[in-house]
């Protein structure tokens, strides 16, 4: 018997290793932006962002990603991917150099914004491009490298931001992205092949637009309304009105033949569970992060490399765990693995309701770890139960729709979790900020980035203020942490609802082996 002839291109794993490049550079950069949020918020280091500005300055790339993920998907099929993967590059590149050199916490949202344009762009093409060049035995090892690129990012993107941020300024944590992009412009044009969809889907302009307007009006709203409380009609203006165009997008995406976001779907039990945990728990570890560098570098006086180094748990923990947890929902189930998982994030993120201006920090660390632990063992099943409810055709499908939901998860977690930080620190702090003078009293009362350089002007009286603000953003964090601890709880029960235990897996599992190279878990 003759052995089957290889189908991949020649050059196919130098090409797998361009394509990590790119998928690392967009990764990267949000986990190096988590290090940096301190300094940012710095008015004398920084650009003196309040804490609005900072969630804007995440969520504005994140919702621009996620609204224009499957779009430039589309694009890149009907148009050729290679030329839509050196575009996305260019333009993150652009992004990167202008939010480096970024004179004002505006300039850098916006400039955020356009990463975001470049970051949809190049994600979606880098599967499409490792399915063309790949023959289909070889093809599930190579998406399991670039899986498993993103843990790489987790781990390094602290650390490479901290060491940044020890030795030059702010801007270096966005400039270091820009000879990786032209190197990876370079290695585009002269290795990788181009290739398109002989038949594309439609571009649901309608459809994008409904829903980039909607979360952005939706994510106004509360971040306005954590900042400068809800009383004022535009906060709900924002709100209310995001909600209603949201509600169009999706009556829209019913109706029409080719949607950006197949909401029918979701009409699956076993598909829209799986689907909402990743939601939840990206939701809860998100708003948890975005916290837990303030805590780290002011409240226990950490420099921003060392904030990088304590983070290594949580990222070790990925690496460890994950590709591990697959072998783990063959022997127990999707249901076990999912439910175990989603216990061990909620005890990770609850733990942090507990901390104290003082608590050892070795304890910060377990949480990080044990956090690290559950959410490596929430993706695989629930892709492997996503991968089983779908046929085949639509197996890609159900892959961007997840990746799509974390995004938009991940931004409004930022917002809604952010906001309470916001509302609780500022109840908390109203009597040390009203017995400072106007501007002093309003720098505290923004937030702990604001008092800490307000304390630094008030010279010895200084220190009651920092005492102050420590307590109140402790207690601000106590808050945060436990309701994202009970959303991630709240998926235990969904899981146990909805998703499949082992026996009703196993019908399904030879046709869900069988899609595996058509998948990758979102990044």
């Amino acid at each position: 018997m003759q052995p089957q002839v290889n189908t991949g291109h020649p050059r196919r794993w130098a090409i797998l290793g361009v394509l990590v490049v790119s998928l690392l550079v967009v990764v990267l950069d949000n986990t190096v932006l988590n290090v940096a949020l301190r300094t940012l918020a710095d008015p004398v280091h920084g650009l003196g962002a309040s804490q609005g500005e900072l969630e804007w300055s995440i969520n504005s790339y994140t919702l621009v990603f996620a609204g224009l993920l499957f779009t430039a998907g589309v694009l890149g099929d009907r148009f050729g991917r290679k030329r839509m993967l050196s575009i996305g590059l260019a333009i993150f590149g652009v992004a990167s150099l202008l939010s480096a050199y970024a004179q004002s916490a505006d300039q850098l949202i916006w400039a955020r914004a356009l990463m975001g344009l470049g970051g949809a762009a190049i994600m979606p093409v880098t599967l499409s491009i490792i399915s063309n060049v790949f023959d289909p035995r070889e093809r599930a090892r190579a998406i399991a490298i670039w899986s498993g690129s993103v843990g790489l990012a987790i781990a390094i993107g602290p650390i490479l931001g901290g060491a940044l941020l020890e030795n030059f300024w702010w801007g270096s944590v966005f400039l270091i992205n820009v000879p990786v992009v032209v190197a990876g412009l370079i290695a585009v044009a002269v290795m990788v092949p181009e290739s398109r969809d002989p038949r594309p889907g439609k571009i649901d302009i309608v459809g994008v637009l409904l829903s980039v307007v909607g979360l952005v009006a939706l994510s106004y709203g509360i971040i306005d309304g954590g900042e400068h409380g809800f009383g004022r009609p535009i906060v709900w203006a924002g709100i209310l009105g995001g909600l209603a165009v949201l509600a169009a997008f999706v009556a829209y995406e019913r109706r029409i033949e080719f949607p950006s976001l197949d909401v029918r779907l979701f009409k699956v039990p076993q598909f829209a569970a799986p689907v909402a945990l990743i939601g939840l728990v990206f939701f809860a570890a998100m708003g948890v992060f975005f916290f837990s560098a303030f805590y780290i570098q002011l409240v226990r006086g950490f420099s921003p490399l060392e904030t990088g180094l304590m983070m290594l748990p949580f990222a070790v923990a990925q690496m460890a765990f994950a590709p591990r947890s697959a072998t783990m929902v063959k022997r127990y189930g999707a249901k076990t693995v999912s439910a175990v998982g989603l216990a061990l994030t909620a005890i990770g993120m609850g733990g942090f309701a507990f901390l104290g201006v003082d608590t050892p920090i070795w304890v910060v660390l377990g949480l990080f770890f044990i956090q690290g632990i559950g959410m490596a063992n929430i993706m695989p099943p629930a892709m492997e139960s996503i991968m089983s409810s779908l046929p085949r055709e639509k197996a890609g499908v159900g892959s961007a729709v997840s990746n799509t939901v974390r995004q938009v998860a991940g931004a409004l977690g930022v917002a809604i979790l952010g906001s309470v930080l916001a509302g609780v620190y500022r109840d908390q702090v109203g009597s040390a900020a009203e017995a400072l003078p106007g501007p002093a009293g309003d720098a505290v009362r923004e937030s702990i980035s604001g008092a800490y350089g307000a304390a630094e002007r008030l010279g010895p009286a200084g220190g009651a203020v920092i005492n102050a603000a420590n307590e109140a953003f402790v207690t601000a964090m106590h808050w945060t942490a436990g309701i994202g601890a009970i959303v991630a709880a709240l998926g235990v029960l969904m899981v146990v609802r909805w998703m499949p235990g082992k026996a009703a897996e196993e019908p399904r599992a030879a046709e869900a082996h069988a899609t595996e190279p058509e998948l990758a878990p979102a990044s």
